[in-house]
Order: structure tokens, then sequence, then C-alpha cells
């Protein structure tokens, strides 16, 4: 597909580039709250760029996400009203719809699953702020879920390599989703 393949090799110019950590903390921030593209894109090659690295910036990865879904929590928290347009207008309102029910449903675990997996974590912030979960169960769902993605991440580059990386690029989605399957049978298991 050609349409990922001109930002993928952005990213890969900006792995490379000695502000790179910066680019890396402000997309993982902006893709928590508003921005589509998931910023696995710079970490993995910023990984494989710098393997001693790797688990710094999964890292910084994780605590910038976590800031921007922070920002995602109180935008849906005061001003739901105001965005609800975009959420239409982008075509993210079935998946708020679909995000308010996983947390009437799930609370903590839905926002610990969505961190990880490759359902948009944006949808799940602002839904969070929305149905005013509580802050602290949110902050510690969102913490597990992107520092388990986003320490993988960097584990599997800095100790696959190149070739890991060819491999994960593909399989992204089938793990993201296998993992999703797992938790909530998981859950409803413990249940």
């Amino acid at each position: 597909m050609k349409l990922f393949s001109p930002l993928y090799l952005q990213a890969m110019r900006w792995a490379r580039h000695r502000r790179a950590p910066w680019f890396l903390g402000g997309l993982s921030f902006a893709e928590s709250s508003f921005f589509p593209i998931p910023p696995d894109v710079m970490l993995a090659p910023m990984a494989l760029a710098r393997p001693e690295r790797a688990l710094h910036y999964a890292l910084l990865t994780t605590l910038t996400s976590v800031a921007g879904g922070v920002l995602g929590y109180l935008v849906g928290m005061l001003f739901l009203d105001l965005i609800e347009p975009l959420l239409h207008e982008y075509g993210y309102w079935e998946k708020f719809e679909l995000a308010q029910a996983w947390f009437e449903s799930y609370g903590f675990w839905a926002i610990l699953i969505a961190g990880f997996s490759p359902i948009p974590y944006k949808v799940f912030t602002i839904a969070g702020g929305a149905l005013a979960m509580p802050f602290l169960p949110f902050v510690v769902a969102s913490l597990v879920g992107r520092g388990a993605r986003f320490f993988l991440v960097a584990a599997l580059m800095r100790w696959g390599g190149e070739s890991m990386e060819k491999r994960l690029h593909g399989y992204v989605d089938y793990i993201g989703w296998a993992t999703v399957i797992a938790v909530v049978v998981g859950y409803l298991i413990s249940r």
C-alpha cells in the first residue's frame, strides 16, 4: 500500500535526526489526542538506529503518549460538545460510541486494551473524559497499555534488528488484534 510509504520514509529520516527524540515525543503526544499516525512508525526505526537507546525511547514514547491521553481525557470531559462535529466529520463517531459502550461494560480494561491495540487510543481518551472515568485508573491503565505496546516494539527492534522490523511492519495489525482477543478472553474467563 503506497499511502503509508511516504510517511514511513519521512519517519526514517526523522529517526536519524539529532532531534529525533523530540519528534518522537511530539508525535506520541499528538497521536494520543488528535493525530492519526501512531508513534510506532518512529519508535521502531529509532530503536533500530540506536538499539542501546531503545528502552529509553520506549519510556519517552509511553510518558508522552499518556500525557497526550490526559489531554484527550480533558477534551472529552470539558469540550465534547465542541469536538463532536469533528468526530463525525473525520469518521470517528462510530468508534467513539463503541468506546463509550466498552467503558460502560469494562471500564479500566477498555483503556488498557485500547492503549495496547491498533484501536485509535485517542477515541478512548476522549470517551474516558466524556464518561468521567476515574482519573487515576485512567492514567494507570494508559501507562500499562501504552507501556506494554511501546516497550514490546522497542525490545523487538533491539533484539530482532532490521529483519524483525520488516516482519513486525507486515503483521502489526494481526498481532494487535490477537492481543485484544487474548485480553478480552482472559478477562471473561477471570470473571
